[in-house]
C-alpha cells in the first residue's frame, strides 16, 4: 500500500500531470498528421525529456502514445488516411460515416471507444502484470534465453511480405547490438577504436533515426517521385457526442474487441494495427448485422477503435513484467525506462513497484485527458491537416538532430542518427520491415548474454534448455508461432 500511495503522489504531482498535458495535445496533433506515428513521435521526444524528472518525462511520453493512436483516428475517418498505422481498421467504416455526413458522431465514437479500450488495457495490466511478474522471477539464465528466443520469433510476423527480408533485418540489428563491450569477458568488439562504442550503439539515436528521420527521407521521396494529389476537404462535421443509447449498443462489441486487443497487445511484435483489423473482422463475424460492416457501421468503427487503444495495455503489460517490447512503441519505451535508470523487468515489479503504480495511474489519467478535451480536439484538430508537409519534415528533422544530441552532448549521436536515418530509408525504399531491426536490438544481448551464462553454468551443455520446464515450453512457444507464422503466410 506504502508503494502504490507513492506512485499515485508521483503521478498526481502538479508538475506532472503539466508534462500529461503537454504530452497529450502533442500526441494529438502528431497523430491526426498522416505519416507521423506514435513510435517517431515516443522516438523524438525521448531524449527532451532526458531533464526531466522521471514522473515528469515519462508523464508527457505516456499522453503522448495514448494520444497519438486515438487522433490516429481522426484523418482515417475525416479523410480516408489513418494518422498512424494503428487506424487502418478505422478507415473502413469511418470514412463511411463521413461520406453519410456523421463525420461528428463517428469523431466521437473514436472518442468515447479509445478511451474505453485504454482503460481497460490498463485493466488488464493491473490484474495480469503483478502475478506475470512473480512468476518471472523464478527464471535463471536458460529461462531469460528462451524468452528472448520466443520474442525473437516474433520476426516472422513482422516480417511483412517477405519472411527473407525480415530476418535479415533481424540480423541486421543483432549486428548492431553486439558492437560495444562483450558481455561476459568484457573485450572490444567491432568498435574500431572509437572510444563512443565501447558502451555499444545507442539505442535512443538509432530509434530516432530509422522511425523519424528515415521516414522523413521517405515520405520526401515518395513526394517528389508521385503525381497524385488527394483531396483533403472536409465538410459539416454535425453532432459530435453519441447518445447514452448508442454508447449503449456498442458496449458489446467494445468489450469483445478490447479482449482481442490487449490479447494481441500482450504478443511481442504484433501491435495495434494487427489489433484493430483482427478485432473488426471478429466482431463483424458475430454481428447482428454483418452486412453493414465497411458500409458505415458504428458498431466496426467502436471495434477496431476499442481494440488499437487496449492493446497498448497488453503491450505494456508485456514490457513491464518480462521486458521483451510489446510493439515497436514500447521498444522506444524500454529505452526511456532505462534512461531513468529503471530496468523493465519483473525485479522492477518486485524493487520498484512505486514506479509500476506510477505508469499504470499516468497511463489512466492520459486516457481521462483525451476523453475530457477529445470532443473539441476533434473538431479543431481538422485544421492541422492542411499544414503543408514541408513545414512538418522541417519540424521532425530538428527536433530528431536536437533530441538525438541532448541524450550525451555527443556530435557522435547525430552521426549515428543520420547513418540511421539514411539505412531506414533504403530498406523503406527495398521494402525491408524496421521491426525486427527493433526486436533484434532489443532482444539481441538479452539473449547472448543468458545463453553464455547458462552454457557456463551447465558446464557447456546445451540440455540445460530443454531439462528445465520454462525453457522447454517458452522454445516450443517459439517454435508454434514460427510455423503459425509461416501457414498464415503461405495462406495469403
Amino acid at each position: 500500500m506504502q508503494q502504490f500511495i507513492q506512485g499515485m503522489s508521483q503521478a498526481l504531482e502538479p508538475q506532472a500531470i503539466l508534462y500529461l498535458f503537454v504530452g497529450t495535445v502533442s500526441g494529438l496533433v502528431i497523430g491526426t498528421l498522416p505519416g507521423l506515428t506514435a513510435t517517431m513521435a515516443i522516438a523524438i521526444l525521448t531524449p527532451l525529456t532526458f531533464w526531466l524528472s522521471p514522473n515528469e518525462g515519462l508523464a508527457m511520453l505516456v499522453g503522448v502514445w495514448n494520444s497519438a493512436i486515438f487522433s490516429g483516428g481522426i484523418s482515417a475517418i475525416l479523410i480516408n488516411t489513418p494518422g498512424t498505422p494503428a487506424s487502418i481498421a478505422s478507415t473502413f467504416d469511418g470514412y463511411s460515416l463521413t461520406r453519410k455526413g456523421l463525420a461528428g458522431l463517428a469523431l466521437g465514437i473514436n472518442v468515447v471507444f479509445s478511451a474505453v479500450g485504454g482503460i481497460l488495457g490498463i485493466l488488464a495490466l493491473i490484474l495480469v502484470g503483478f502475478p506475470l511478474a512473480r512468476f518471472a522471477l523464478s527464471f535463471g539464465p536458460a529461462e531469460y534465453f528462451s524468452l528472448a528466443i520466443f520474442g525473437l520469433s516474433t520476426m516472422v510476423a513482422v516480417s511483412g511480405k517477405s519472411i527473407i527480408k525480415g530476418m535479415l533485418a533481424g540480423f541486421l540489428g543483432f549486428s548492431i547490438s553486439i558492437i560495444g563491450l562483450d558481455p561476459i569477458f568484457g573485450s572490444e568488439r567491432f568498435t574500431f577504436g572509437r572510444m563512443e562504442l565501447l558502451s555499444g550503439v545507442s539505442f535512443i539515436p538509432v530509434m530516432i533515426g530509422l522511425f523519424g528521420v528515415g521516414e522523413v527521407f521517405y515520405q520526401i521521396y515518395a513526394f517528389t517521385h508521385s503525381e497524385i494529389t488527394s483531396e483533403k476537404t472536409v465538410g459539416q462535421l454535425g453532432r459530435v457526442v453519441p447518445t447514452f443509447k448508442e454508447i449503449k449498443g456498442m458496449m458489446p462489441v467494445s468489450l469483445f474487441s478490447s479482449v482481442i486487443g490487449i490479447i494481441i497487445g500482450a504478443i511481442p511484435g504484433a501491435g495495434a494495427d494487427i489489433a484493430g483489423l483482427v478485432a473488426w473482422d471478429q466482431s463483424r463475424r458475430i454481428a447482428k448485422k454483418p452486412d453493414e460492416y465497411g458500409k458505415g457501421s458504428l458498431e466496426g468503427l467502436a471495434a477496431s477503435t476499442t481494440a488499437n487503444n487496449a492493446c497498448l495495455g497488453g503491450a505494456l503489460t508485456t514490457m513491464m513484467s518480462l521486458g521483451i517490447p510489446g510493439d515497436a512503441v514500447t521498444a522506444v519505451l524500454i529505452g526511456a525506462f532505462i534512461m531513468y535508470g529503471v530496468q523493465p523487468g519483473p525485479i522492477m515489479f518486485r524493487d520498484r513497484a512505486d514506479f509500476v503504480y506510477m505508469i499504470v495511474i499516468l497511463m489512466v489519467l492520459a486516457n481521462i485527458a483525451f476523453l475530457s478535451v477529445g470532443f473539441l480536439a476533434s473538431k479543431i484538430l481538422t485544421k492541422f491537416l492542411s499544414l503543408s508537409q514541408s513545414f512538418i519534415w522541417t519540424t521532425i528533422i530538428i527536433l530528431s538532430l536536437v533530441g538525438a544530441y541532448a541524450i550525451n552532448n555527443s556530435p557522435f549521436d547525430l552521426f549515428i542518427v543520420f547513418v540511421a536515418g539514411t539505412l531506414g530509408f533504403v530498406l523503406r525504399l527495398i521494402d525491408v520491415p524496421l521491426g525486427p531491426i527493433v526486436l533484434a536490438l532489443i532482444l539481441g544481448p538479452m539473449a547472448e548474454a543468458n545463453m553464455r551464462r547458462a552454457l557456463i553454468l551447465s558446464r557447456g551443455s546445451a540440455f540445460v534448455f530443454f531439462t528445465r520446464p520454462i525453457s522447454l515450453v517458452l522454445l516450443i512457444l517459439s517454435v508454434v508461432s514460427i510455423l503459425g507464422s509461416l501457414i498464415r503466410k503461405k495462406k495469403t
